[in-house]
C-alpha cells in the first residue's frame, strides 16, 4: 500500500492471486463425445472467460447425461422434452433455463448447422420478481460487531463499504489500494472489467493496520492456513501464504454472525446489496451506483429503487400531495 516498505518473500508470478475455485478450461476436459470436444473449441473461440466457457459446457453436459447419448444425435423434440423436464420437474429458475436454451442454440444451430428450431422463438420465460435482501445500516453495524476476529471482520467491512463482490475483495493486492487518493482498483471484475471505487479514510486506515499485521508482499487478504493461533505464528503463515483467504471462510463467519443476531437473510452478498441501497437512500444517482457496482446495464441497478426507504417515503408524500384538495 502507499508509502509503505513491503517485505519481499515471494515472486508474485508464482502466487495464486485470484480468490475462489480455479476452474479448468473445458478444452482440457475428458470429452465423452467428439461433438463435445468441438463445442469446447467453439467456446474457446467465442468467450474469454473460463467461468463462462465452463458454464456453457456444463449446460450441454447435463443434456447428454440426461439422455445418455451423444447430444449431436438429439433433435428438437428431445430438447423440448428436456426443457419441460427441468422447468416442471426440476424447478429451475428462468435465468438458468434461458442460459440452457442459449447453449443449445450455439451447439445445434451454430456449430452443427441445424436449421433454426422453432422452439427457440417460442420460448417465453420471464424472471420472477424477486427483490434481494437488504440490511439496515444498524443491522450492518451489528453484523460486523458479531464477527469478532479482525482478519475476518475487515474484509467483510470492505465488501460493504466498497460494494464489492466476495471474490473481488479477497483477490485484492496491496497494489490495488491507493490510500493517499482514497481509491481502490477492482481488477478483472465480472465481465473482465476494471473499475475504481472510492474509499473512506477510516477504511484506508483499517486496511493499513490489517496489512501491517501480516505484511504479505502481494496479497491484501492472504490465507491464514492452519496451525497455532498465536499472533506471531498467524502473522508468519499469512506472510508466506500462496493464495488468498478462501471464500468459504467469510461465508461461514457471516452465517454464524447472522444466526447469533437472528438475521436469516444476511449473506456476504447481502452487504453489497445493502451498500447500493444505502447509497440510493442518501441521494446517489443510479448511474453513480451503476459505476461503483460495475453493472453493465442500468436496469440491473434499478432494482435498488424498490429497496430504499427513501423511495417509499417519497412516493407516500407524492400521493398525499395529489390527494390534498380533492372533493370529499
Amino acid at each position: 500500500m502507499d508509502n509503505t516498505k513491503r517485505p519481499q518473500h515471494h515472486n508474485p508470478n508464482t502466487l495464486n492471486i485470484r480468490a475462489g475455485k480455479r476452474l479448468r478450461d473445458p478444452l482440457d476436459y475428458h470429452h465423452p463425445y467428439d461433438s463435445m470436444r468441438r463445442y469446447a473449441e467453439l467456446l474457446a473461440l467465442r468467450h474469454d472467460s473460463t467461468r463462462t466457457r465452463h458454464s456453457y459446457y456444463r449446460a450441454m453436459r447435463l443434456v447428454h447425461e440426461h439422455f445418455g447419448a451423444d447430444p449431436a444425435t438429439l433433435g428438437e423434440d428431445h430438447f423440448r422434452d428436456y426443457l419441460l423436464h427441468v422447468k416442471t420437474r426440476k424447478g429451475w429458475k428462468p435465468k438458468t433455463i434461458r442460459q440452457t436454451a442459449a447453449c443449445a442454440r450455439l451447439f445445434f444451430v451454430e456449430m452443427l448447422g441445424c436449421a433454426e428450431w422453432k422452439l427457440f422463438s417460442q420460448l417465453r420465460i420471464r424472471d420472477h420478481d424477486e427483490l434481494p435482501a437488504v440490511l439496515t445500516r444498524e443491522q450492518v453495524a451489528r453484523l460486523l460487531g458479531a464477527i469478532r476476529l479482525r482478519r475476518y471482520r475487515i474484509p467483510v467491512k470492505l465488501i460493504y463499504c466498497a460494494g464489492l463482490r466476495l471474490s473481488e475483495c479477497l483477490s485484492l493486492t496491496v497494489n490495488d489500494i491507493f490510500g493517499d487518493g482514497g481509491k481502490l482498483m477492482v481488477r478483472g471484475g465480472k465481465g473482465h472489467k476494471d473499475r475504481m471505487v472510492p474509499l473512506a479514510p477510516e477504511m484506508v486506515q483499517d486496511l493499513r493496520r490489517y496489512w501491517a499485521f501480516h505484511r504479505h508482499p502481494v496479497l491484501l487478504f492472504p490465507n491464514a492456513g492452519r496451525g497455532p493461533c498465536s499472533p506471531d505464528n498467524l502473522a508468519e503463515r499469512m506472510r508466506r501464504a500462496r493464495s488468498p483467504m478462501p471464500l468459504g471462510s467469510l461465508q461461514r463467519l457471516v452465517v454464524v454472525a447472522r444466526n447469533e443476531l437472528g438475521l436469516p437473510d444476511a449473506t456476504v452478498h447481502t452487504l453489497r446489496h445493502s451498500f447500493a441501497t444505502h447509497l440510493v437512500e442518501a441521494g446517489a444517482s443510479l448511474h453513480t451506483v451503476q459505476a461503483l457496482l460495475g453493472h453493465k446495464q442500468i436496469t440491473t441497478t434499478m432494482v435498488y429503487l424498490h429497496l430504499t426507504h427513501r423511495s417509499d417515503q417519497d412516493s407516500r408524500a407524492l400521493v398525499e400531495r395529489l390527494t390534498q384538495g380533492l372533493p370529499r
